[in-house]
C-alpha cells in the first residue's frame, strides 16, 4: 500500500479514567478449564505409553476352556464340566486364581438384594405382593460339585459371593500355565420373572421355552497391570471384565432344538438336515437379502415334538473373551453374507414365529448394516458370523451372538416404537462385538467405555440403515434434558457403573453425544475418524483403559482435548453459551471528544498524525446530547472517497467494503467449554455462519468478545443455530431478545 490507514476500533468505554485497584489480591491455583490433565490420568509406563498405545512391556493373560454342557429342558437345569488352562503372561508370581461366579447373584443367599434401598409400596397387585413378601426366593446360583487340579486331585477354594478364589498348591510363575477343572450345575431362571441377562422365556400357549444362556460357567477374572486381579463383585449393573482365550464347547440339548452359539459349528452335518445345509450354503453366497435356512413351517413342526432324544452341538471359538448360546425348538433361522473390505462374514437371525413379520424383514439386514458401518469406522469384523436372537425383554451381547427384544402384538400390529426400538437394539448389541468383545474394556469399572462408544457408532449405523432414521441418542439436543437436570442425580461419565443414578443417559447417551460433538463440531470428521480408528486398532484384542482412549484420540489427531475430557467426562458441567450484549458502531471521521482526547493522550499510534477513521458506538452519550453530531456520524458517506485517496485501484479492489460494525459479547453461564458458533441474519433474510474455536475462552473461561464487520445490516445474532453443542438454554442464544427490547433493538429503529 502507498499510504497507511489507521482504524481506531476501540469504543469509548475502553478509555475510562477510573483508577485501578491498588489493593493486592490473593493468589490462586490454576482453575483454568484448559489445564492439562496430568492430575487426572495414570502415569504412563512401560505397559501403557503416554501416546495411548500399548507399551513394550504390555501383557495380558489367557484362559482356554474345554466344556461339556447339558441343557435339561424338562427340569430347567444346566449342567457343566469344564477344564480351564490359565496362562500367566504377567511378570508376577500368582499364589491363587480368581474365578467369577456371576450366577451367584441369583442365589438365595445373594447379597445383591441387600444393597438396594427399600420403602413400603402402599398399593401392590396381588402377584406383586406375593412375590415381594410371601414367595420363597428363586434358588439360583452355582452348585459347585468339585474343583480339581490337572491330576484330578481336589483343590482348595473359597467362595466370596460372586467370586471364587482357587488356592494353588504351587505358585504359578511368570510364563507358566496351570490347568484345573470344575463341575457345576444351576437352576435356569425365567428371566422375565427373575430379571437377568440370561435364562429362559416361557411360551405358555404351547409349553415351549426359548433359552438365552450366558454367564453360565465359572469364568476367569482379569489380572492386569492396572489393578492386579479384578476384584469388584457382580452387583448387577457393572457388567464384565474377561480374559481372552480359546473355547471347545459341546452342548447337548433336546434333539428337536435349534441352537446357535459363539464360535464355529464343527458338526453342521449332524445337526442340520441336508436341505438346511444347502440353504445355508446358498446364504453364504447371497448378499442382498436373507435366506431362510430353517423355515417358519419347519419351526412350527419342531414346536410340537418335545423329543426325549438329545443332540450335541460342537463349537470351536478362538481368541474370544466369553461364550454364550441360545437354544429352542421354536427357532426360524435365516442368514445372508456381508461383504467387507477384506473378507465375507455371515449375518444370522434366529426367532420364533411370534416375531414375524418384523424379524424376517429387518433383523438380519440390521446385523449386516452394523457390520458394514462399524467395520468402516474401526476394523473389519474378525469373526465369521454375527447372530441376532429374538428374546423378549432382552438386550444383551456376547461374542458373535446377542439377545434382542421387539415383537408384534398378538394381532400382528407393529408400532413405530417397537419397529425402531428393535432395529436399534439389534444394531447396538451386534455393535458390542467391537466394544467390548474385541476392544476389551473393563465393563465392571467403566460402563461408558463399551456402552458409550457403541451408542455413538450405533447412531452412525442407524443413519446408514435408513434415511431420516429416528435415532433416540447421538444428536446433541437429545442429551439436554439430562444435562440440565438436578445436579443431585448427575455423576461424571468417569464414574463407576454401580454409583450412577441415570444409567442410560450417563453411560450411553452422554458419552455418545460427546463423541458426536467431537466428530462434527470440534475435530471434524477426517481427524476424528482417523483417531478413533487408530484407537480401535491399537486396542483390538487387548484391555484398554479410559486414559488409553483419551491419549490416543489426541495422539492421532494433533488436537489437544484435555479441556474436553475434563469437562465432558470428569465433571457434571453443562453447556450454556449466551449473547450478553451487542453494540453497533458507526464509521466516521468525526470522533467524539472522548475518542479524540484519548487518541492524543495515549499516543496509541506512535508518531502517526492521521487521518484517522473512528468507530463510534451508536448509543454513545455524546450522540444522545448532540443531535447534529449524531446525524453527521450516522450519515457519514465519505469512506469511499477517503479510501480512494489512500489505495491504488488494485489495492482497493482487494478490500472488503463493510458498512456495519457490531461488537458482540458472549457469556458462558454453563461450565462446559465449547466453540462459539454464531449465525448472523441480515435484513434481506440471508445468513452468515461464523465459528470460533473453543480456545477463544482460554484466557477468560466466562466471557468472550468478537467484532463483526458486514456490508449488510444485521437483524439477528444467534448462537448454535443448529443445536450442535447441547446448549441447555437456547432462549439466551438470540439477540435481540424476543421478550424485551434491548439497546441493540433501539439502535436498529433509528
Amino acid at each position: 500500500m502507498k499510504n497507511s490507514l489507521l482504524l481506531l476500533l476501540i469504543p469509548a468505554i475502553l478509555f475510562s479514567q477510573e483508577k485501578a485497584e491498588t489493593k493486592k489480591e490473593q493468589g490462586h491455583y490454576d482453575n483454568n478449564k484448559f489445564s492439562q490433565n496430568y492430575d487426572l490420568y495414570a502415569t504412563p509406563n512401560m505397559f501403557r505409553t503416554a501416546s495411548g498405545a500399548p507399551g513394550p512391556a504390555y501383557y495380558q493373560q489367557q484362559a482356554d476352556y474345554k466344556m461339556n454342557i447339558i441343557l435339561d429342558d424338562k427340569n430347567k437345569k444346566l449342567y457343566g464340566e469344564q477344564t480351564v488352562t490359565y496362562f500367566n503372561n504377567s511378570p508376577d508370581v500368582l499364589e491363587y486364581l480368581w474365578v467369577q461366579l456371576d450366577q451367584n447373584q441369583k442365589a438365595r443367599d445373594s447379597k445383591t438384594p441387600l444393597v438396594e434401598n427399600q420403602s413400603v409400596n402402599s398399593v401392590l397387585p396381588v402377584d406383586g405382593f406375593s412375590k415381594t413378601y410371601l414367595e420363597e426366593k428363586f434358588d439360583g446360583g452355582f452348585k459347585i460339585e468339585y474343583v480339581h487340579d490337572a491330576k484330578g486331585n481336589p483343590l482348595s477354594y473359597t467362595v466370596n459371593n460372586t467370586m471364587m478364589r482357587i488356592n494353588l498348591t504351587t505358585p504359578l510363575k511368570s510364563k507358566e500355565s496351570a490347568s484345573f477343572s470344575i463341575k457345576w450345575w444351576y437352576n435356569v431362571n425365567n428371566y422375565r420373572i427373575n430379571r437377568d441377562r440370561s435364562g429362559y422365556e416361557e411360551f405358555e400357549k404351547d409349553g415351549n421355552r426359548l433359552y438365552v444362556i450366558a454367564q453360565f460357567f465359572p469364568r476367569m477374572a482379569v489380572y492386569n497391570d492396572v489393578e492386579g486381579w479384578q476384584n469388584m463383585q457382580f452387583w448387577g449393573t457393572g457388567e464384565f471384565a474377561l480374559t481372552f482365550g480359546n473355547y471347545d464347547v459341546n452342548i447337548t440339548v433336546p434333539a428337536d432344538h435349534v441352537l446357535e452359539a459363539t464360535g464355529v459349528l464343527l458338526n453342521r452335518k449332524e445337526v442340520f438336515t441336508p436341505e438346511q445345509i444347502k440353504r445355508y450354503e446358498l446364504a453364504e453366497k447371497t448378499f442382498d437379502k436373507p435366506v431362510l435356512v430353517i423355515t417358519p413351517e419347519e419351526a412350527k413342526a419342531n414346536e410340537k415334538g418335545f423329543s426325549d432324544k438329545t443332540k450335541t452341538w460342537k463349537f470351536r471359538a478362538e481368541n474370544v473373551r466369553d461364550f454364550a448360546f441360545s437354544s429352542s425348538r421354536k427357532f426360524i433361522y435365516d442368514a445372508m453374507a456381508v461383504k467387507l473390505d477384506t473378507k465375507n462374514v455371515m449375518a444370522i437371525s434366529l426367532y420364533p414365529n411370534e416375531s414375524n413379520p418384523l424379524w424376517e424383514e429387518y433383523s438380519t439386514r440390521a446385523v449386516a448394516q452394523t457390520l458394514k458401518t462399524y467395520s468402516r469406522h474401526t476394523f473389519d469384523y474378525p469373526y465369521h458370523k454375527a447372530i441376532s436372537i429374538s428374546a423378549e425383554d432382552q438386550g444383551m451381547e456376547y461374542p458373535m451372538i446377542c439377545w434382542n427384544y421387539g415383537r408384534p402384538n398378538q394381532d400382528g400390529y407393529v408400532s413405530d416404537r417397537i419397529k425402531y426400538g428393535m432395529i436399534s437394539v439389534i444394531i447396538h448389541e451386534i455393535g458390542h462385538n467391537y466394544f467390548p468383545m474385541i476392544v476389551n474394556s473393563d465393563e465392571r469399572q467403566w460402563s461408558w467405555m463399551d456402552e458409550g462408544l457403541d451408542t455413538f457408532l450405533q447412531y452412525l449405523a442407524e443413519q446408514d440403515f435408513m434415511e431420516n432414521y429416528p435415532s433416540s441418542r447421538g444428536p446433541a439436543h437429545k442429551i439436554v434434558p439430562y444435562m440440565s437436570g438436578s445436579q443431585q442425580f448427575l455423576e461424571p461419565i468417569m464414574s463407576n457403573s454401580e454409583v450412577i443414578h441415570q444409567f442410560g443417559a450417563n453411560a450411553y447417551g452422554k458419552p455418545a453425544t460427546a463423541l458426536n460433538i467431537l466428530r462434527e463440531t470440534i475435530m471434524g470428521r477426517e481427524l476424528f475418524d482417523h483417531a478413533f480408528k487408530t484407537y480401535a486398532n491399537r486396542w483390538k484384542f487387548k484391555h484398554p483403559t479410559p486414559e488409553d482412549f483419551f491419549r490416543t484420540m489426541e495422539d492421532a489427531s494433533a488436537v489437544d482435548l484435555d479441556w474436553f475430557w475434563r469437562g465432558w467426562f470428569y465433571s457434571t458441567d453443562y453447556v450454556d453459551i449466551e449473547i450478553t450484549d451487542v453494540k453497533q458502531y458507526y464509521v466516521t471521521e468525526t470522533p467524539t471528544e472522548e475518542l479524540k482526547n484519548a487518541t492524543v493522550r495515549r499516543g496509541r499510534f506512535g508518531n502517526a498524525s492521521g487521518p484517522f477513521v473512528y468507530l463510534v458506538e451508536s448509543n454513545h452519550k455524546e450522540l444522545k446530547n448532540d443531535k447534529k453530531k449524531a446525524l453527521a456520524i450516522e450519515e457519514f458517506k465519505d469512506l469511499e472517497a477517503f479510501l480512494n485517496t489512500k489505495f491504488t485501484p488494485q489495492e482497493k479492489a482487494a478490500l472488503k467494503s463493510p458498512k456495519f460494525f457490531y461488537e458482540v459479547n458472549f457469556g458462558k453461564p454453563g461450565g462446559l467449554i465449547m466453540p462459539i458458533i454464531v449465525e448472523l441474519t441480515f435484513e434481506d433474510g440471508t445468513t452468515e455462519l461464523h465459528k470460533f474455536p473453543e480456545q477463544i475462552w482460554r484466557k477468560n473461561n466466562q466471557t468472550a468478545k468478537r467484532v463483526f464487520a458486514t456490508d449488510k445490516k444485521v437483524t439477528k445474532f444467534q448462537v448454535d443455530p443448529k443445536l450442535e453443542t447441547a446448549d441447555i438454554d437456547v432462549d439466551n442464544n438470540v439477540w435481540p431478545r424476543e421478550k424485551s427490547e434491548s439497546k441493540f433493538e433501539s439502535s436498529q429503529k433509528k
